[in-house]
């Protein structure tokens, strides 16, 4: 019997790690993911004097008296940057820009493939706040949208805020807002499938990072209660007499809304008797313990979202006792990956013009992939849709659009059916160029 459950687990450890035996070898197969491809046609060369020079010049006089007109004349409407420091690479930590550029590329791929939205990776060789800041707003004219990825916390915080009031445009970033709509979405559906009510439920949150620390903002707007949630950062539960993060405003405030027990301790303290366990952590295996899990309550719910390996096997999180479990993997089922969020989120933004992306936008966000799942019939491993649902990238740009449409940070002001219209035009049309 113990030889056959080795056996077996083995085969899971080989499975798991199979992407990463070919992901060289791919890549440079391909030299990168990405290409610039052509939007207009060209039959012969007489029709560069149309797109080019002296046809161009048309537009361009069109645009000047009336910059709106941009919109129509180009393609700025569905350009978005991806812009990275290459602090916080995946899970992979300070990796630089150029080691950030794989994982860039794989996000506009994402965009594109997903959203129909067209995507620039632009890596940039400084860490210092102020000249990110010049540089996304020098750039921002050629783009209708901003996704900030992988920078180290806190300055993830405050360039975030500050391009959002400086910039009339969305701006986002997705380790923060996208990690935690599509962990909401999930975590919907999990709470309903063992029972159990959001307002209700104790949460663990394992990793006090940007991630971490917007899913817990995003659990309050949705019902959850702050003093039902518990936070570990790397040096223990964070709580009152945790005076060393004072400095850290986000990090205070936790210490003073949760954790109504007054905990102490580490991981292990954390994530007794809790419902949930929430981690974004460090990559696993062997930072969540199996005997961890089996202190939880009964029907636990783990979301063991570290890339690239998470913080605790899935098949060892169930052997201990968790009746769901999710990961940030697309080889694990219950995949909890933010590409079920960004490129939605940017369609809706975009085909409604809108100025910025707000939380409730997000939460509507989370609520249509949640009803998309429940839809399709809720099952313990499968409480959220898979990347190949694309309807459901539909549904879940369309509650965007209309949403920002509604707090009236939309340009456009649309129909329910010519926000359909639009997405799905974009989105379909963006694929077909994929396939």
């Amino acid at each position: 019997m113990k030889e056959h459950e080795n056996a077996a687990e083995n085969e899971q450890l080989r499975a798991a790690n199979k992407p990463n035996e070919l992901a060289l070898e791919y890549h440079s197969r391909y030299t990168g993911k990405i290409e610039i491809g052509l939007k207009a046609p060209v039959t012969s060369y007489h029709d560069f004097a149309i797109w080019y020079t002296p046809g161009v010049a048309v537009p361009s006089r069109a645009i000047h008296e009336h910059p709106e007109y941009v919109y129509e004349y180009t393609n700025k409407g569905n350009f978005v940057a991806i812009v990275t420091d290459g602090t916080r690479v995946l899970g992979l930590g300070d990796m630089g820009p150029e080691a950030a550029l794989p994982v860039m590329e794989g996000k506009a791929m994402l965009f594109k493939y997903l959203g129909g939205v067209d995507a620039f990776p632009l890596c940039l060789a400084t860490r210092d706040m102020e000249e990110i800041i010049t540089v996304v707003k020098a750039l921002a004219p050629t783009f209708a949208g901003i996704n900030l990825e992988d920078i180290e916390s806190p300055k993830c915080y405050e360039l975030l805020e500050r391009l959002q009031e400086e910039l009339p445009m969305p701006v986002w970033h997705d380790d923060q807002q996208g990690t935690a709509l599509v962990i909401l979405a999930g975590l919907l559906n999990a709470v309903k499938l063992v029972g159990k009510r959001l307002d209700q439920v104790t949460v663990s949150l394992i990793g006090a990072g940007a991630a971490n620390m917007n899913v817990a903002k995003y659990m309050h707007l949705a019902g959850a209660r702050w003093e039902h949630m518990i936070m570990v950062d790397s040096k223990g539960i964070l709580n009152p007499a945790r005076t060393d993060v004072r400095a850290n405003a986000r990090k205070w405030a936790i210490c003073q809304q949760t954790n109504r027990e007054g905990r102490s301790g580490g991981i292990a303290e954390a994530m007794r008797d809790t419902d949930v366990c929430i981690a974004l952590s460090t990559p696993g295996p062997g930072v969540i313990r199996k005997e961890w899990v089996a202190q939880m309550a009964d029907d636990a719910i783990i979301f063991a979202a570290a890339n690239p390996v998470p913080e605790i096997w899935p098949w060892e999180a169930e052997e201990a006792g968790a009746r769901i479990v999710a990961t940030g993997r697309s080889d694990f089922k219950n995949q909890i990956n933010n590409s079920l969020g960004f490129p939605a989120v940017f369609r809706g933004a975009l085909d409604v013009r809108a100025t910025r992306i707000t939380d409730e936008m997000c939460i509507a966000a989370a609520g249509a992939i949640a009803r998309y799942a429940e839809e399709q019939g809720l099952q313990e491993d499968a409480i959220i849709p898979s990347m190949e649902e694309l309807e459901m990238y539909v549904s879940e740009a369309c509650a965007v659009g209309l949403k920002a449409i509604e707090q009236g940070v939309a340009d456009r002001k649309l129909s329910a059916a010519a926000v359909e219209s639009a997405v799905r035009a974009h989105l379909y049309h963006g694929l077909s160029k994929t396939l």
